[in-house]
């Protein structure tokens, strides 16, 4: 029987991957403790599909690169288990096929960013949760790209998961209940960026 992690020991998990032209990709991990501090980092060395892959993966290449190579790696190398991963990467949301925590998209605040709706498409709806209404969640059909997601609100905070795990969204909204209202889940991917461009520069 799985207990609550208790508002003190809660850890989060950061997740990126960068696109470099020349280089490769290079997946970042980064755990946090409730104030924001450093516990973890990992990053990994660059990877780069060749064209076999490009081929014969197609449109899956994407998925199997950011969520199963470096994001699920990553994951599972680290020290701490996080009580949710987060990444601001979609392709990277495949990783919690292969994990047993829960995982993420961090969206922008803008939806004009990144979302338009689209009404005859009811397959992909947004789910918002909002603790000051007791009329509970409404749903609006929107797309974004070529995926399913189901988006909510977390605070002030967009998070989005696949269709094909809605049970992340309960799992991450428990789990991340006490977390201050001050701590921004944008904010640790630019940490992450960072140490990642220091890290490229030792990349002959």
């Amino acid at each position: 029987m799985q207990h609550k992690r208790p508002h003190s020991i809660c850890i989060l998990g950061f997740l990126t991957v960068v696109e470099h032209p020349e280089q490769g990709l290079f997946g970042g991990y980064l755990l946090l403790n409730h104030t924001g501090r450093p516990l973890e980092f990992h990053c990994t060395a660059p990877l780069r599909p060749n064209r076999a892959q490009e081929i014969l993966y197609g449109p899956s290449l994407g998925p199997f690169l950011y969520g199963e190579q470096i994001g699920a790696t990553l994951v599972r190398h680290a020290k701490a288990t996080p009580c949710a991963v987060l990444t601001d990467s979609e392709p990277a949301l495949a990783m919690g096929e292969h994990l047993d925590v829960p995982v993420a998209l961090v969206l922008p605040p803008d939806p004009a960013d990144t979302f338009t709706a689209d009404p005859e498409d009811a397959r992909a709806h947004l789910l918002r949760l909002d603790t000051a209404h007791n009329a509970g969640p409404t749903v609006q059909p929107h797309r974004t790209g070529d995926g399913k997601l189901v988006l909510f609100d977390l605070g002030r905070h967009r998070l989005a998961v696949p269709c094909s795990c809605e049970a992340h969204r309960n799992a991450i909204t428990d789990r991340l209940a006490n977390l201050p209202e001050s701590f921004d889940l944008v904010e640790p991917f630019g940490r992450i960026h960072e140490a990642i461009s220091e890290a490229r520069k030792g990349v002959r």
